[in-house]
């Protein structure tokens, strides 16, 4: 059986792309912006009913409060101000997968607060412990080798272990600034390259070459990716039959 197989794919969605629901069809998981960098009711409900037609679990995914930039910049923001926001996105969310009988599978932060929560130990413990208290069964999406990964675990909040598919790493497993050139993956060479060290070695080669051992139980693209249709179905056909 393919190496695959063990993997679910997850993609990033409900934030505007217009072949939003080409994607789904290619994907088992979906964490659908609820308001923070975009989104809102008309979008989480569109979202979801991709979900319901095409058998994907449904997942929050909330982010700093910054529309401005599409949650894509860290925040100076005071705790119970992040908080109170965050609770404010999920709970939109969850209005709208009850009026729809979906379920919260999962929750994904966005952006910023996911690349920040994995290398802050109190923004780390902020966040789990929000979650572990108001939602104490529900998976966390985490990065490996993570401060968010070792607080969720600390505290026993469930968690899937998730690497990105069409991002580049730094030798720190964390990811490479979109800043840089390259750091988005776009072409199914250079994806199936990262996927085949990933399914078949356990690794991820790091921007500088480096083999990074790494553990993953969920997979994800960014349904933002201009490519993501090029090169997704060709990916599912190759490593998931």
């Amino acid at each position: 059986m393919n190496q695959g197989r063990k993997l679910e794919i997850n993609c990033d969605l409900g934030e505007g792309v217009a072949w939003e629901g080409d994607i789904f069809p290619w994907i088992d998981r979906a964490s659908i912006a609820c308001g923070g960098h975009t989104g809102d009711e008309e979008s989480i409900l569109s979202s979801l009913s991709f979900c319901k037609q095409f058998g994907v679990k449904a997942g929050a995914h909330p982010s700093y409060p910054d529309r401005e930039n599409f949650g894509r910049i860290s925040l100076s923001i005071k705790d119970d101000e992040l908080i109170g926001s965050l609770r404010n996105q999920m709970q939109l969310f969850i209005k709208i997968a009850k009026q729809n009988k979906v379920q919260m599978e999962h929750i994904k932060f966005h952006g910023a607060l996911y690349n920040d929560a994995a290398k802050s130990p109190h923004l780390a413990k902020v966040l789990v412990s929000m979650i572990r208290k108001e939602f104490p069964t529900t998976w966390l999406l985490v990065p490996p080798h993570s401060e968010l990964a070792r607080v969720a675990i600390l505290k026993k909040q469930p968690i899937k272990l998730e690497v990105f598919g069409d991002r580049r790493y730094e030798d720190d497993y964390r990811l490479q600034s979109r800043s840089i050139d390259g750091s988005l993956l776009k072409t199914y060479q250079e994806i199936d390259y990262q996927l085949v060290g990933l399914l078949e070695k356990g690794i991820v080669i790091s921007s500088s070459g480096k083999e990074l051992p790494i553990k993953a139980e969920t997979l994800c693209f960014h349904g933002d990716n201009p490519e993501i249709l090029n090169f997704l179905p060709l990916l599912r056909a190759k490593h998931w039959q």
